[in-house]
């Protein structure tokens, strides 16, 4: 229900935790002029489910299956990550194949992740039959992931020290095949967001980032390279096998969210290209090594995760315990700044503008 504010001619409008328009529960509270929207309050905590504290319960080992259930779209980053926060902290060497093996795992991941967000912009500007096809390239990815892993979602790929996977010739060759059949319909798919009237119309304009705002509130992932800034932890701060790796840093200047969807969707072609030089480089010899005993500590893990940089804070006392494990995921970051985003904006247009930002509020709210 609105209400006037006899001082300011303006309304106030409540949207979500539950709203026919949000994909996740996020609650706002909007300052409306008739249909435009002059000032966002963005509220938190609704889906609060104290993993942070579950996780001081569990042991190192069993930390690892809860991660991955932080998020089901990243949900290979998070155990990845905090494997490389304990793995930092043991002094373990990750064996070479399984670095790649790893980075073969996140790419299939953030392939399907970003297919899947640009999915759901179709949906909410009633492109149907857009939408329904991006998923149904996307649903190649998840016959690969359910192939190769035996899960759709959650992969369970990683242990600490290394990878509970392996492949043959003929899993590497199903998985080129399906590359190869993503890559030509993201080409067309790519064709459409970038110059399509219903798709630009609705997108371009809508949602305005600029780079020096960008900046104030520390964006992160396809947010920030939207904006013009060229920011990436693969690059920035490499790890796993993504030094030996050739890629871009995918960026537009346009700053609103059709930019954040071209991002993705470039990036699409940039993750098809890693997984195809992990492929022909991929070294032979173990996956994993034996974990030695855990010492007193802390650590830090960075990786970049869909959304973009995700980072995992570790303390240990010498048990298998953690005293603490912390976790700051992208979704935090570029969340706060979709008040810029939705100023002066159309309330029509505030289900493409959090959707650009693809937010994750189980990762955000654990």
């Amino acid at each position: 229900m609105s209400t006037p504010d006899s001082t300011t001619q303006t309304w106030t409008l409540p949207v979500g935790p539950l709203h026919v328009a949000l994909e996740e529960p996020m609650y706002f509270k909007l300052d409306v002029d008739g249909e435009i929207v002059r000032n966002v309050e963005i509220t938190a905590g609704h889906v609060h489910r104290g993993m942070e504290a579950l996780a001081m319960r569990r042991n190192l080992f069993q930390n690892i299956v809860l991660t991955e259930r932080v998020c089901s779209l990243c949900s290979n980053s998070h155990p990845f990550t905090y494997c490389m926060a304990v793995e930092h902290l043991a002094g373990i060497e990750v064996p070479a194949r399984a670095d790649h093996l790893r980075v073969v795992a996140e790419e299939i991941k953030r392939t399907a992740s970003h297919l899947f967000n640009v999915a759901i912009l179709a949906h909410i500007i009633g492109f149907k039959s857009l939408f329904m096809h991006v998923m149904e390239v996307r649903e190649i990815m998840q016959d690969i992931k359910e192939t190769v892993y035996g899960n759709r979602m959650d992969l369970a790929a990683n242990c600490i020290g290394g990878v509970k996977y392996d492949v043959d010739a003929e899993l590497l060759a199903m998985l080129l095949a399906g590359l190869d059949k993503v890559e030509r319909n993201a080409r067309e798919i790519y064709r459409i967001y970038a110059s399509d009237p219903m798709v630009t119309g609705r997108t371009t304009g809508i949602g305005v980032l600029p780079p020096d705002e960008a900046r104030r509130f520390g964006v992160v992932g396809p947010v920030a390279r939207g904006s013009g800034l060229a920011v990436d932890v693969r690059r920035d701060v490499p790890y796993a096998a993504y030094p030996q790796l050739s890629f871009d840093v995918i960026t537009e200047e346009g700053c609103d969210v059709r930019a954040r969807a071209l991002v993705r969707l470039r990036e699409v072609f940039e993750s098809i290209s890693i997984i195809r030089q992990c492929v022909a480089t991929l070294p032979e010899g173990a996956m994993t090594v034996i974990m030695p005993e855990i010492p007193a500590g802390q650590s830090v893990a960075r990786s970049e995760a869909p959304r973009g940089e995700l980072m995992y804070y570790l303390r240990t006392d010498g048990t298998d315990i953690p005293n603490r494990l912390k976790w700051r995921v992208p979704s935090y970051m570029n969340w706060d700044a979709l008040g810029v985003m939705m100023r002066d904006a159309n309330v029509a247009d505030i289900p493409l503008i959090v959707n650009s930002i693809d937010p994750c509020i189980s990762c955000t709210e654990r």
